[in-house]
């Protein structure tokens, strides 16, 4: 297990803020909420902020290597996890769940007075009655939580934007804690950054990434293709009509101007069938929701996760699921589907 140590102070990408701008509030109803935005932390910030840290990065995976790519290329700079966390300031925990149980033992010892462990997932603190992952009293315990996979942390870096992050403090043994989550967190390239505990991080990821984001959105999917499917509609229509005018028409909308603008902009046979059937939807699926968010709370999906995780063929049985999905008709579909779109026509015509 190797990691990257990325030594401050870091640079940014240009940006011409001054330091103390005021920070930006959202109001929605009677709730406040302060947001860090990237000109509130310009790189002159951050470099003072982070002139005597050395950020040490345990992980080299999705996250780990987008990250730590925003900070500063890494280069060749690798280092055994204990020799990483033994240099670094700032350990940045970025381990799979389970891996950061089952390295806890041998992390511990480096973490010493005035060291900041820092996360991107509030799983291993939150449930620690599972993972036994108990910090030393006199550090701090950050979190920063890009909401998005580490690709597109990196992605939207280099395209000069910015992935949201949510970032919070568990203990703050140094009173250095807030501005060290918040510095660190625009330089590993969020835009914005939203404070949260590390349990509603936790709760709302687990059942985010279950629900809406990856697990709700199959199923969906999948169910109406197999009833266009079952109806006569070809392959290729059922894809495009079920996942392929969602992800490259609708949802583009969605994001650029939310749903009432969506529905708005769309013919109104779609806008009455939309309107009408939405409440179907919500009162079929918000039981499952409700019963997705109790197994979160109460530590089930923890348990099982790291039981899943920490088996000794995890990867083996993984591949085998995973290539489940790829092998079905829906996914093949979706490949031919996506070789047809102008831009890789173009790309194979070079």
């Amino acid at each position: 297990m190797y990691t990257n140590i990325v030594s401050g102070p870091i640079f940014l990408v240009e940006n011409p803020s001054l330091l103390g701008n005021v920070m930006q509030k959202i109001q929605i109803d009677s709730e406040s909420e302060t947001v860090i935005e990237r000109s509130d932390y310009p790189p002159e910030k951050i470099r003072q902020i982070m002139a005597n840290e050395i950020v040490a990065v345990l992980g080299y995976g999705v996250q780990g290597r987008g990250q730590s790519l925003n900070m500063k290329d890494p280069g060749k700079t690798l280092f055994s996890m204990e020799e990483a966390a033994a240099k670094g300031t700032i350990i940045q925990y970025l381990l799979s769940d389970a891996g950061q149980k089952e390295q806890w033992s041998k992390l511990k010892p480096h973490l010493t007075k005035g060291k900041a462990l820092y996360f991107s997932h509030g799983f291993s603190i939150v449930y620690k009655d599972q993972t036994k992952v108990v910090p030393p009293a006199d550090i701090d315990v950050i979190l920063v939580a890009p909401k998005g996979s580490g690709t597109s942390v990196r992605r939207l870096f280099l395209e000069g934007k910015g992935i949201n992050s949510s970032y919070a403090v568990f203990q703050d043994a140094t009173g250095k804690a807030y501005e060290r989550a918040r510095a660190l967190g625009i330089a590993i390239g969020s835009g914005y950054l939203f404070e949260t505990t590390f349990q509603k991080e936790v709760f709302s990821d687990l059942t985010g990434e279950r629900g809406v984001l990856m697990g709700a959105i199959y199923g969906l999917w999948l169910a109406q293709y197999e009833v266009l499917r079952a109806n006569g509609h070809s392959a290729s229509e059922a894809f495009n009509e079920t996942v392929e005018e969602a992800t490259q028409s609708l949802y583009p909308l969605i994001a650029e101007n939310g749903m009432d603008w969506m529905y708005a902009n769309c013919s109104t046979t779609a806008q009455r069938g939309a309107l009408d059937w939405f409440k179907k939807f919500h009162d079929a699926s918000k039981p499952v929701f409700e019963e997705l968010y109790r197994s979160v709370a109460d530590g089930s999906e923890t348990r099982r996760t790291l039981e899943s995780n920490s088996h000794p063929d995890y990867r083996k049985n993984l591949e085998v699921e995973l290539k489940q999905i790829a092998d079905s008709e829906m996914w093949r579909a979706g490949a031919a589907v996506r070789s047809l779109r102008p831009e890789r026509a173009n790309d194979k015509k070079k």
